[in-house]
């Protein structure tokens, strides 16, 4: 229907923005190098090489060596290797509310109960009463995915260490999904929990490539792990997909950036988040403001009372695809219980500027176009 209609699509994360020439430029290079056998299922070395340093740098995650980092397809693959390498069938895993659905569905793969706690407020607060009234008998993990999708929550260090002692205290792993954590705003700081003291023995730290350089097709993502469990894996890796793309390896293992690139990045989205954030007010949308990644939930609770078509999410989602050409998730696929997200629906701004100035565009005609209704309706 989206396509269609000929909506601009806000729903899925696909990050369509050119990747970098310097990257391209690289990728084509192996390819013409022939670079296109298998190779080692935990990655090229000189790529495992390459995130060792830039983990230690920017993460300030002490990894002993590159044996300690798995390169899989994707962020989502290695998050499916390491959940793999955890959880038993019957074993419990603690997710925090809104969720990413992948975490969620993946954990029920491996025969694992995936169990939410709910965050809370406009700042999605975390309740570590609640935290730990959830950790029960069968618990072994705790995800935490930050800055947040669908949330934008950036977690702080006192949340982190907080959660690091209810993990140490039961004997539970952590699994950080950081595939945002170039995009933090407003002076935030992104910390990685395997950087804090005592952590990194229990923790296993995603990331990728997808998001920061726009090649979420490309599939390259890792994981950083204590050694035993890298092993673990790193064969689980071999199983599931022999290696990632052997060229794309060697692209970003080679490829040099500019030093501002990280900075403009983050200033860039800032921006893209700003003129959505206005559209969907504009729109009669409450908005959350998100402190990362690049997403923002819309609250249209008070269109729904006023407005046909706002009756729900599922209703309100297809609603502005027909009538302001633009496409959302709903928010109920975030949640365990659907009413939790009623009236939320996802956007996404990690589009290309002029697409998302046109949906912008359409989203303030939206809204214009029912306060005009609404005051013909007063008169």
């Amino acid at each position: 229907m989206v396509r269609d209609l000929g909506a601009i699509n806000l729903g899925q994360g696909i990050c369509d923005m050119p990747v970098p020439q310097e990257i391209k430029a690289a990728a084509k290079e192996a390819i013409d190098a022939d670079r296109s056998i298998y190779t080692s299922y935990a990655g090229i070395r000189r790529l495992r090489s390459r995130i060792a340093d830039k983990v230690r740098n920017y993460n300030h995650i002490d990894v002993p060596s590159e044996e300690e980092i798995v390169v899989s397809a994707g962020s989502t693959g290695a998050f499916a290797t390491a959940i793999f390498a955890i959880l038993d069938p019957g074993d419990e895993a603690l997710l925090f509310e809104p969720f990413y659905g992948y975490h969620r569905n993946l954990i029920r793969l491996t025969g694992a109960t995936p169990r939410s706690v709910p965050m809370h407020g406009r700042s999605w607060t975390v309740d570590f009463d609640e935290v730990e009234a959830a950790i029960g008998p069968r618990t072994k993990l705790i995800v935490v995915n930050t800055p947040g999708n669908p949330s934008g929550k950036v977690w702080s260090r006192g949340e982190l260490a907080r959660l690091l002692e209810l993990a140490g205290r039961n004997d539970l792993f952590v699994i950080t999904d950081e595939i945002y954590e170039y995009m933090v705003y407003d002076g935030r700081e992104h910390v990685s929990l395997a950087s804090l003291p005592g952590a990194y023995e229990r923790v296993v730290t995603v990331s990728g490539f997808s998001k920061t350089f726009n090649m979420t097709g490309w599939r390259l993502g890792y994981a950083v792990a204590p050694a035993a469990l890298a092993e673990k894996m790193g064969l689980l890796n071999d199983l599931f997909y022999i290696c990632a793309p052997s060229p794309l390896q060697y692209a970003l293992a080679d490829a040099e950036l500019p030093g501002d690139y990280f900075l403009d990045l983050r200033r860039e989205y800032e921006r893209k988040r700003e003129m959505m954030m206005t559209a969907l007010m504009a729109a009669g949308m409450e908005v959350l403001r998100p402190e990362g990644a690049y997403y923002v939930l819309a609250d249209f609770r008070g269109l729904s009372s006023r407005v046909e078509g706002f009756s729900d999410d599922a209703t309100a989602c297809e609603t502005l695809v027909r009538e302001a050409g633009v496409a959302s998730i709903p928010g109920s696929a975030f949640f365990d219980t659907p009413d939790a997200g009623k009236y939320l629906l996802r956007f996404c701004y990690a589009k290309k500027h002029a697409e998302l100035e046109e949906a912008c565009r359409r989203l303030i005609a939206f809204g214009n176009t029912i306060a005009a209704e609404t005051a013909v309706g007063r008169g």
